[in-house]
């Protein structure tokens, strides 16, 4: 298999930095949950509606760069004629 292209490399930068801010907004959440006042409430309800979202977004992300990376080692597998199974997993961690 080639070396991931930029736009890849780019892709998994903003996951990551997306795992980071739902990580966070996490924390805030479950450190903000004692205040009781209505303006406090309305805001954690928005946040954790958008933590919800992130959270959705954040797993097609990821469904979707692993169909591309198992479509990558198939057809990377079909290139070299990689029979064996241990020949196919090799395939899949080696980058050149």
């Amino acid at each position: 298999m080639e070396t991931p292209d930029p736009s890849s490399m780019t892709q998994q930068r903003l996951i990551g930095d997306l795992r980071l801010v739902i990580e966070n907004a996490e924390e805030l959440l479950k450190n903000t949950d004692h205040y009781t006042g209505l303006v406090y409430q309305s805001a954690r309800a928005k946040l954790a509606m958008a933590l919800n979202a992130a959270n959705e977004e954040l797993a097609r992300f990821e469904e979707e760069q692993l169909s591309r990376m198992i479509e990558a080692t198939r057809a990377a597998n079909e290139l070299h004629h990689d029979q064996t199974g241990e020949e196919r997993i090799l395939r899949a961690f080696h980058y050149h």
